[in-house]
């Protein structure tokens, strides 16, 4: 029943170009045929890369958050330490998992150390969410580390200036709260990881 409840729903793709196709980003317009046989267009959709967001806590029980600017929004936020899966291709975007350098977890690790200085032996996955069904194809792979210890600097990329902060369970749901912790899957991770 399912099956034919997806088919009866499901969208055709009639038409697509490529608005940009970089190495960043493949950002594209497309035309559909609806169910009922109507055509509607354009609808615009993009391909960015998997990422992973990690909700790290240290030995004392405090949690590794970072604040940087976020160019979508105009401002500096409050997150989790999070970043891209590298891939063999070199590129920032595309469907194919085979041409990932790393798994997720690799990343998250990398990512966490890289963005932190910190690394934990305690890791536990908790959720692949799509990134922004609507628009996007891309996926967070969500996960919490425990027991994170301090073994090194930050080794950020170029792009990147970004802060650690420590805060308490009590601190980042007040921020939650207050619409001050500006990343849904983000929020969406720190609600997993409180099961």
């Amino acid at each position: 029943m399912e099956k034919q409840e997806e088919e009866a729903l499901a969208w055709e793709e009639i038409r697509m170009e490529h608005v940009v196709q970089d190495e960043w980003i493949d950002f594209r317009r497309s035309a559909y045929r609806f169910p009922d046989g109507s055509e509607f267009e354009p609808y615009y959709s993009y391909s960015r890369r998997d990422y992973v967001v990690i909700v790290a806590s240290d030995e004392e029980g405090n949690y590794l958050c970072v604040r940087q600017f976020r160019h979508g929004i105009k401002e500096v936020t409050t997150e989790f330490p999070a970043g891209g899966i590298e891939r063999e291709d070199g590129r920032e975007y595309g469907k194919n998992r085979a041409d990932f350098a790393e798994d997720a977890l690799e990343a998250a690790k990398r990512e966490l150390m890289e963005e932190t200085g910190y690394e934990s032996e305690q890791w536990r996955q908790l959720l692949i969410e799509p990134s922004n069904a609507t628009i996007a194809d891309n996926y967070a792979y969500l996960f919490e580390a425990k027991n994170c210890r301090k073994v090194a600097g930050q080794d950020l990329d170029d792009t990147e200036f970004l802060n650690v902060k420590k805060l308490t369970e009590s601190e980042i749901e007040a921020l939650i709260r207050e619409g001050k912790f500006q990343q849904a899957i983000h929020v969406l991770a720190w609600l997993l990881s409180k099961r």
